[in-house]
């Protein structure tokens, strides 16, 4: 880190660049770094909230997301800049966004799902401002919040193996012995999936090279190689074509620049949702979604400030609140624009990297981002076999944490394990989550170690328990 000398300019005293050691180039290549890394979202958010259905049977449009999530995460990471003056960006979550699109959505409107998440981010901001999430962030063991995100990314690579075709259900499954497939009839034996392969292969040979945005590179590649198949082939559409591509097909787009299309702003609903799939269905998504939205975002500030050698004696970045705060803002404006919940993005690591210190990254970053919203129609050419190989990256750099879990333990280790398998076995982040809570208390409980739990969790695990067993409970009130 260079040697900091007065301030220059107000600017300069305001973000603290020289303050940080840092300059104004350094911040600048930093926020463009930063960008790079993490503008793969603005293409997988749209296809993974594309590919869920609502109770009604209704898709979002992609185009709309598409812009929509360029939008959102250009504000909150340009105010994280300004309010926070810390180099972090954010952008719709992954993990969060699939949790509403495959769990919360099917029970409910999508303007309901989306409401929810209003209300997950307002909760969580009432939590900054009076402190209590820290204490939450507390009630739930390290080692269980790690084996949270373990799940979570086995879950979003399942979701992109199945969505690409590299994995398929077994139609008649009760006539066989698995439930899934290789490929179909056991083998690899379409374009799409070849597609998909190469450019695996292609993103993780780019990423384990360490190269700068290895993922939105991989992702581009692979859509040009589908374009090249897909004129050669003319595979088409999965509608017409069982060996066809899963979502979009990639055909070169009419064009590329466009008027933003930001009609899904605003259409969330934060009422109906209660009478539509029950009280006690919609409080655990809430609850889940807070889970999965909260601890993410303590972590990935300091492992951002570690990387920038930022943090104080006891391991926290500068204005820790302001950080929490607009994290909770962008979480409730992922949903009032129908994006699902935004989030920090560990991602910025890469942006410090390169010399970010300052909030001035996160401006830079933001406005690319809001860029990024005009050239929403190259979307719509993107297939999911070539956005998945991004869920399979991410999914490995999710799992990798679980060295860190302490297998030898069995009161941690069941929990953890319960936790990590259920999420992508039963299609669910709030089943992984229950299950590790309620045997984590039990074990605890019935080893003579119930000190060792929170007051909290006895709360949260009840909770999960009605959950579990709301089917019999409904049957029996009804």
């Amino acid at each position: 880190m260079s040697i900091a000398t007065e301030p220059t300019s107000k600017f300069d005293r305001f973000f603290e660049i020289t303050a940080r050691g840092s300059t104004l180039s350094r911040e600048i290549r930093g926020g463009i770094v930063t960008f790079f890394t993490m503008a793969y979202i603005v293409v997988l958010n749209p296809l993974i909230l594309a590919g869920g259905t609502d109770s009604t049977g209704a898709q979002l449009p992609i185009a709309a997301l598409a812009a929509g999530t360029a939008l959102v995460a250009g504000l909150m990471t340009i105010l994280m800049g300004v309010v926070a003056r810390f180099p972090l960006a954010l952008a719709a979550g992954l993990g969060v966004n699939a949790l509403v699109a495959y769990e919360i959505a099917p029970e409910m409107t999508w303007a309901d799902a989306m409401g929810l998440v209003v209300i997950e981010g307002v909760l969580i901001a009432i939590l900054v401002l009076t402190g209590l999430r820290t204490a939450v962030f507390r009630a739930v063991p390290t080692q269980l919040k790690t084996a949270i995100g373990v799940g979570i990314g086995l879950f979003l690579m399942i979701i992109g193996l199945v969505d690409a075709g590299f994995v398929h259900r077994v139609p008649d499954a009760a006539n066989t012995t698995v439930p899934v497939e290789l490929g179909i009839g056991g083998k690899l034996m379409t374009w799409p999936s070849l597609v998909f392969a190469v450019g695996l292969l292609f993103t993780l040979v780019l990423f384990v090279r360490k190269v700068k945005g290895a993922i939105l590179i991989g992702i581009l590649g692979t859509t040009v190689l589908a374009i090249i198949v897909e004129a050669i082939a003319g595979v088409g559409s999965v509608v017409t074509n069982p060996h066809g591509w899963s979502l979009n097909v990639p055909t070169l787009p009419d064009k590329i620049i466009d008027t933003p299309d930001l009609s899904l702003i605003g259409q969330f609903n934060v009422l109906d949702s209660w009478s539509t799939a029950g009280w006690l269905v919609v409080l655990m998504f809430i609850f889940t979604l807070l889970i999965t939205d909260f601890f993410d975002t303590m972590g990935t500030m300091v492992a951002v400030g570690q990387e920038g050698e930022l943090l104080d004696k006891e391991g926290m970045p500068p204005r820790t609140r302001e950080i929490l705060l607009v994290d909770s803002v962008a979480a409730a404006a992922g949903g009032a624009a129908s994006v699902s919940s935004n989030t920090s993005y560990v991602e910025s690591a890469s942006g410090v990297g390169e010399g970010a210190r300052t909030g001035v990254a996160s401006l830079v970053t933001g406005v690319l981002f809001l860029f990024a919203m005009f050239f929403a129609p190259l979307v719509k050419v993107v297939p999911f076999e070539a956005a998945s190989t991004a869920l399979v990256v991410v999914g490995f750099l999710m799992i990798s944490t679980v060295t860190k879990i302490d297998w030898t333990d069995y009161t941690i280790a069941v929990p953890a394990f319960l936790t990590v398998t259920l999420m992508p076995f039963t299609y669910s982040i709030s089943n992984g989550i229950g299950a590790g809570v309620i045997s984590y208390v039990i074990l605890k409980a019935f080893t003579g170690k119930a000190r060792e739990i929170h007051p909290i969790l006895y709360g949260v695990a009840a909770l999960f328990v009605l959950y579990f067993a709301r089917g019999p409970l409904e049957s029996w009130v009804l």
